[in-house]
C-alpha cells in the first residue's frame, strides 16, 4: 500500500532520493555509467521498478534525456502521481517508494514543456519470448520465426503493445527508434537474451502504423541505423524505415476450397502454363487510369495490388494461363533490379499497397482459379547500408571473406548458409510466404550461383570446400531442407529451380539424393530453341539438332520450359525481333515457337509482352505496348496464343504425363533437308494422341507423308497459318489414314501445310 504524503513529506522524500542515489555503491554507479554510455546489454536490470535491498523499498528509475519532468502515476484509476528526481544531465530520473516492498502497477508520465505523455513503462515487462523460441532459433529450426522476430503487435501481461526482437550478437547496444521517441536511441534500449545474440523489448501502447528502425552500437563504438530484417511492412522508397504491421493472420481469407484442392491434386499431372509478370510494368489498359500530378512529371504512381488482381485475373483467364509468376515483390529500393536486390525479405513492397492488399490479391486470384508463384531470392542480398549488410558491424548474414561472401558480378553479398540463424532466416521466410499469404509456389532464383563455390570466379577467387571440391555443401543442405519442409508442411505447393548447369537430380526427391525441387527451368531448351529460331530458314537444315537435342534429356528432370524475362532485355531483343524474315514471317515463326513450346513435354512459362508480340525489349519503367493489339496481325497473334492455351488445357495428352518418356514419340526427327519435324503426344490411355508437324521453312508442303499409329480419319485441329482460330465454320483439313508402314507406324497420311507453319492433328 502506497502511503499518502503531504507536500512537506514529498520534499523530504526528494531530498532523500538524491542523497540515496548519490551514495550508490561503485558497482551500481558503473552499471549506470554503462547504461548512459549506451553499452548496457541488460537495461531492465536498472530501469523500471526494482526492490532496493539497501533502502528496503521499491525504487523506479527512468531514462529520458529529452524530458523536463518524469512522474510515476499509480493507484486506483492511476489517480495518484509522484514526481521523480532528475539526478543528472543525461536524463536519468529516480525515486524511492519508502515502506513499499512489492511491485505494483504504474505508468510513467513524461513531460516535455507543456506537453505530457503517459504510458506504461517498457522496462516493467518480462521477456516476450521464451526459452524454446531462443533455443530453436539458435539451432536453426524455428519454423515460424516470423511470429517471433521483428515487430509483433500483441498483448503481453494484459497490455497491448509491440514486442521487438532482433539478432545482433556482436553489438554493444541495440535500441528501437522512431517518431514515437524522436529517433533517440537512448530511450528504448533493448536487452540481450543470454548468449543467444537476440535483443528484445516490449513497448506498451505502440500500435500498428508506427515507423521504426533499430539503432545499433558496434564494438568500435560506431552508431548506425538498420532496417528490421524481419519487417513485415516498410515505407516506399526512397524512405526505408519499417512499419509496425497489422497481424496478417487477422485477414479474412476465402480460399479454403482452393487450398484443399491444391493439397489433393498431383501438380506433376496437372496443366501448368505460367504467365510471368512484373507488376509495375504490366500496365494493362483495363487498369484504372493513374492519377498523376501534372505539376510534377516525375511523380510516380503505382496500381494497387487489388486493382492489379482484378485486371490480371480477367486477362489471365481470358488467355487460358493457369498461374501467374510474380517477379520478386519483397521490398527493394532499386526499381531497375526488378526486385532481385531485396532489402526486406518479409515485407511485400509498398509500391502497390499494404500487406493486407497483397493478401487480398492472392485471395482474389485463387477465387478465379489462378495459382500464384513468387520469385524468391535466397542467393544474395544488396550492400545497402541501411539493410542486412554488416548488420551489427560484422559480417553477420554474409561471409567475411569476399571469396565466399560477395558476388562481384552483381555487387551483392552472399548469405552464410552454414550459420544456423541465417539458414533459419531464409527457410522461415519461404514458409512465411506459403503460410501467411497462401502462395502456391516459389521460383528460386540463381540456384547455380548457390551450388558452386567457384560460380563466375577465376582461380584464386574462391575457397574450396572441406573436401577440396567446388560444391557449396552448406547451400546444398539448405536447399534440401527448404524443399523437404515446404513439401511436407504445404503439400501441393511447388518449388522451382532456376538452375542453368547439368547438376544432377535438381528435381528429384532428397531421399534419393536429389535437391528436392518440384521443377527445374529447362534453360537448355530455351537457349537452343531461341538460337534455332533466330536462323534464317535457309540455314536451319544445318542446325536441325538444335530442336531435337532436348528430347535426349527431357525426362531427366521435371522441367518447365521458360521463355522468360531474361531473354527479352539487355540487348537480346524481344521475341518477335528474334525471329528472322520479313514482317509477316516474323509472326509466323513466333507462332511456331509457341506451338512447339505448348506441345513439347514439360510445364510452360511465358513472360508478359510475348503474348502481344511486343517489338520493343521489355522496359521495367514503362507499360507494355498494349496499343499493338489495335493492329490486326498482333490481334491475330494474341488470338493464336489464346487458342493454343485453351487447347493445351483441354487435351490431357499435353500435360498429364509430362515427365515420362511414354508421353512423346518422334514420327520423323531427321527430315533436316526440309526442316520439318513431326511427333506424337500420347495421353495415358493412348487412345487420343495428338500429332504435331512443324514446318520451319517458307516452302509449302503438299501431301507430306507421315506415319500414324491408327487408321481412320485425322483432322487438323490447329493450323498456325489460319487466323480464324475460333471459327468453327473455318475449313478443316481431314485426311484418311492408309494402310502402309511408314516411320515405324502401321498407317500413313498425307498432309498439306503452308510454309512456316505448325499444324496439330487429332483423330476424328
Amino acid at each position: 500500500m502506497i502511503k499518502e504524503y503531504n507536500t512537506e513529506d514529498n520534499e523530504k522524500r526528494r531530498q532523500n532520493n538524491a542523497k540515496a542515489l548519490s551514495s550508490l555503491d561503485d558497482y551500481y554507479q558503473e552499471q549506470l555509467h554503462l547504461l548512459l554510455k549506451g553499452e548496457h546489454a541488460t537495461p531492465h536490470k536498472l530501469l523500471g521498478m526494482h526492490f532496493d535491498v539497501k533502502e528496503d523499498c521499491m525504487k523506479v528509475i527512468v531514462l529520458d534525456p529529452q524530458a523536463d519532468k518524469i512522474s510515476v502515476v499509480y493507484g486506483k484509476d492511476f489517480s495518484k502521481s509522484l514526481e521523480l528526481k532528475k539526478i543528472n544531465d543525461a536524463g536519468l530520473f529516480a525515486g524511492y517508494f519508502n515502506g513499499v516492498k512489492k511491485y505494483f502497477d504504474y505508468k510513467i508520465a513524461h513531460s516535455y514543456g507543456d506537453n505530457t505523455y503517459t504510458a506504461r513503462d517498457p522496462y516493467a515487462f518480462m521477456p516476450g519470448i521464451g526459452e524454446t523460441d531462443v533455443y530453436l532459433f539458435n539451432k536453426g529450426e524455428h519454423r515460424q520465426l516470423y511470429k517471433m522476430m521483428g515487430a509483433q503487435y500483441m498483448t503481453l501481461e494484459g497490455i497491448k503493445g509491440t514486442r521487438f526482437v532482433t539478432w545482433a550478437p556482436n553489438a554493444k547496444r541495440v535500441s528501437i527508434v522512431g517518431d514515437f521517441n524522436c529517433w533517440d536511441g537512448r530511450r528504448h534500449q533493448m536487452r540481450i537474451m543470454g548468449s543467444s545474440g537476440l535483443w528484445e523489448l516490449f513497448i506498451p501502447d505502440l500500435h500498428p502504423g508506427e515507423i521504426y528502425k533499430f539503432e545499433l552500437k558496434d564494438q568500435k563504438n560506431n552508431i548506425f541505423l538498420k532496417l528490421d530484417p524481419y519487417a513485415q511492412q516498410t515505407q516506399l522508397r526512397p524512405n526505408n524505415a519499417a512499419i509496425v504491421a497489422k497481424n496478417i493472420e487477422d485477414f479474412a481469407w476465402t480460399d479454403s476450397e482452393w487450398l484443399v484442392n491444391r493439397k489433393q491434386n498431383n501438380y506433376l499431372k496437372k496443366p501448368m502454363n505460367i504467365y510471368e509478370v512484373h507488376l509495375a510494368s504490366w500496365g494493362h489498359p483495363s487498369l484504372p487510369t493513374l492519377d498523376r500530378d501534372p505539376l510534377n512529371p516525375n511523380h510516380e504512381e503505382f496500381h494497387n495490388y487489388r486493382e492489379l488482381a482484378v485486371a490480371l485475373a480477367e486477362y489471365v483467364n481470358e488467355m487460358g494461363f493457369t498461374h501467374i509468376e510474380l517477379l520478386p515483390i519483397a521490398e527493394h529500393p532499386l526499381d531497375q533490379s526488378w526486385g532481385y536486390q531485396i532489402t526486406a525479405f518479409y515485407s511485400p513492397t509498398a509500391r502497390y499497397g499494404t500487406p493486407e492488399d497483397f493478401a487480398w490479391m492472392i485471395d482474389y486470384l485463387h477465387s478465379k482459379n489462378i495459382g500464384v508463384i513468387l520469385d524468391w531470392v535466397p542467393a544474395h542480398f544488396p550492400k545497402d547500408a541501411f539493410s542486412l549488410g554488416r548488420f551489427d558491424g560484422t559480417a553477420l548474414y554474409e561471409h567475411e571473406d569476399p571469396r565466399q561472401g560477395e558476388h562481384t558480378d552483381w555487387g551483392t553479398y552472399i548469405f552464410n548458409y552454414g550459420r544456423n540463424e541465417v539458414k533459419n532466416f531464409l527457410i522461415a521466410n519461404a514458409l512465411y510466404w506459403l503460410e501467411q499469404f497462401h502462395i502456391d509456389g516459389l521460383r528460386v532464383d540463381a540456384v547455380a550461383s548457390m551450388l558452386y563455390l567457384d560460380y563466375s570466379r577465376s582461380d584464386g577467387e574462391w575457397i574450396p570446400n572441406k573436401y577440396g571440391g567446388n560444391e557449396n555443401i552448406e547451400a546444398i543442405e539448405f536447399l534440401k531442407e527448404l524443399n523437404t519442409l515446404t513439401h511436407q508442411l504445404y503439400p501441393g505447393s511447388v518449388t522451382i529451380a532456376e538452375e542453368s548447369t547439368a547438376w544432377s537430380g535438381v528435381s528429384r526427391p532428397t531421399y534419393v539424393g536429389g535437391l528436392g525441387f518440384s521443377f527445374k527451368w529447362n534453360m537448355g531448351w530455351m537457349h537452343d530453341s531461341l538460337k534455332y529460331f533466330s536462323f534464317d530458314p535457309i540455314y536451319r537444315s544445318y542446325h536441325h539438332g538444335e530442336l531435337t537435342f532436348s528430347m535426349l534429356y527431357a525426362f531427366s528432370e521435371n522441367f518447365i520450359l521458360p521463355l522468360s524475362h531474361d531473354e527479352v532485355v539487355h540487348g537480346k531483343g524481344s521475341l518477335i525481333n528474334k525471329m528472322p524474315g520479313e514482317y509477316e514471317q516474323k509472326f509466323a515463326n513466333l507462332k511456331i515457337l509457341y506451338t512447339y513450346m505448348l506441345t513439347h513435354p514439360g510445364k510452360k512459362l511465358f513472360f508478359m509482352g510475348g503474348d502481344i508480340a511486343q517489338w520493343n525489349e521489355w522496359n521495367s519503367n514503362t507499360s507494355l505496348d498494349w496499343n499493338l493489339l489495335n493492329f490486326p496481325i498482333h490481334r491475330q497473334y494474341n488470338d493464336c496464343v489464346k487458342f493454343l492455351n485453351q487447347f493445351y488445357l483441354e487435351n490431357q495428352a499435353l500435360w498429364e504425363n509430362d515427365f515420362n518418356g511414354d508421353c512423346f514419340e518422334w514420327i520423323e526427327a531427321g527430315d533436316y533437308q526440309q526442316s520439318v519435324y513431326s511427333y506424337i503426344r500420347w495421353n495415358n490411355e493412348r487412345d487420343n494422341p495428338l500429332i504435331v508437324i512443324l514446318n520451319l521453312t517458307p516452302i509449302d508442303r503438299f501431301n507430306y507423308r507421315i506415319g500414324v499409329p491408327y487408321d481412320g480419319q485425322w483432322k487438323v485441329v490447329f493450323n498456325s497459318n489460319d487466323d480464324n482460330y475460333f471459327d468453327n465454320d473455318s475449313e478443316i483439313q481431314i485426311v484418311t489414314a492408309e494402310t502402309g508402314k511408314l516411320h515405324n507406324m502401321p498407317y500413313q497420311i498425307g498432309v498439306n501445310f503452308n510454309g512456316l507453319s505448325a499444324v496439330i492433328l487429332q483423330r476424328c
